[in-house]
């Protein structure tokens, strides 16, 4: 089974954090807006530029030159201490969002991410899955952030620094040539800047000058290294995404509407769909849920979330979703609907679960029912069986939002 990999990526993260923070507060001005810096104290002379607005950058300011000969080519750039509380704070917003999608998530750094989701897909495609999550991070938490996917980690890293920003790009094995090769060498991940000078003078000057090279040759030269930078060039990379084996806080999955909504027995299709994706990951996990949560997004961009707390723990996707049909009715107010999400917490391993006086001969039935299409799934893919009364709903659910 090929991996799918995304490689989550926020574009430009220390100056957009601090932007949304700041707005969150109260500001006026969004200082992604205007020339202004992320830096250390002015005052004392001390610090460098950390990160820019790009109007700063149209001003020739460059990350890592000194504040003050920032200060020299624009005399009226904001500069903003670096706070990496609030940098830790969106971040960790950020890693909560993608847990909503799996739990094999590597943090490579604090403003990017390696996830794996080829266990998660839940029948859904790739695509379809980054376009929604950098639609929600856009829209949720005030910042956009580059995506790449591919079946690796190198690849996908190398596609999220295509054009940016706030853009997706794949980067299949079949196009390794026409979207890689053709990049000048330093862009290659892992080329440091005291080697590109080395591999110039022996005529590799773009990636694809690098991978057309014989590998004991680079070997030869540079070591194990070597090895490994012409095994990148050639998009070879089988290292796995590096994830805390921590079980999830939450599960949850949202879905953006190809149109607004406000059919209520549509609603109550869409949620079964969702319901059976959370629920699915959630028997996977080999976890039961104490807590279920709606959430409803009108046309309006008006949220509307509410959760209820079980009498016991499980995993039943009937049960689940029938408390999911009574939050509905709490929540729904006969307006247009955008955005429908569903989210079980409070969660502990199943080992916890205890015979219950609310558990019936006909939930026990419920449960086996489960357990076999999981294995079904498991066996012929996610959407070949469905249940009753979300047939057609697989095709909202699989539907990629175009005027997102």
């Amino acid at each position: 089974m090929e991996r799918q990999i995304l490689h989550v990526d926020v574009n430009n993260a220390f100056l957009s954090w601090t932007a949304v923070e700041e707005l969150k507060n109260g500001a006026n001005i969004d200082i992604r807006t205007i020339p202004s810096i992320i830096g250390g104290d002015e005052e004392k002379r001390k610090g460098v530029v950390l990160a820019k607005s790009n109007i700063a950058k149209q001003f020739g300011i460059k990350t890592g030159e000194p504040i003050y000969f920032a200060r020299k080519k624009c005399p009226k750039i904001l500069v903003i201490n670096s706070n990496f509380g609030i940098y830790i704070k969106y971040s960790n917003k950020l890693y909560e969002l993608l847990s909503e999608y799996t739990n094999e998530i590597q943090r490579f750094s604090i403003d990017e991410c390696f996830m794996d989701l080829t266990h998660f897909l839940a029948g859904r495609k790739i695509m379809d899955i980054a376009q929604e999550i950098k639609y929600r991070v856009k829209k949720e938490l005030g910042f956009t952030v580059n995506i790449g996917i591919a079946h690796n980690k190198l690849l996908a890293k190398m596609a999220s620094d295509f054009e940016k920003p706030d853009k997706i790009h794949t980067l299949y094995e079949n196009e390794i040539e026409e979207k890689m090769w053709k990049l000048n060498i330093s862009d290659l991940f892992m080329v440091g800047r005291k080697n590109v000078p080395k591999l110039e003078k022996m005529g590799i000057k773009t990636i694809g000058d690098l991978a057309k090279k014989q590998e004991k040759d680079i070997h030869r030269i540079f070591g194990k290294y070597g090895k490994l930078i012409w095994e990148y060039a050639n998009g070879i990379d089988n290292s796995k995404v590096e994830y805390e084996k921590e079980k999830p806080k939450c599960i949850g999955n949202s879905i953006t509407l190809p149109h607004d909504e406000r059919n209520i027995e549509k609603i109550e299709e869409i949620l079964l769909a969702l319901t059976e994706q959370v629920t699915y990951r959630l028997r996977k996990q080999r976890m039961l849920a104490r807590v279920v949560g709606v959430t409803l997004k009108t046309s309006d961009f008006v949220v509307n979330s509410h959760q209820k707390k079980l009498n016991y723990l499980t995993d039943s996707t009937k049960i689940i979703y029938e408390e999911v049909k009574k939050l509905l009715i709490e929540l729904y107010k006969d307006e247009p609907i955008r955005l429908i999400g569903v989210k079980v917490e409070r969660l502990e391993d199943e080992k916890e679960k205890q015979i219950s006086l609310f558990e019936s001969k006909e939930q026990e039935k419920q449960g086996k029912l489960d357990k076999v299409i999981d294995e079904l799934k498991n066996k012929y893919g996610y959407n070949k069986v469905t249940r009753a009364g979300k047939m057609q709903v697989n095709n909202i659910i699989n539907l990629k939002e175009e005027k997102k």
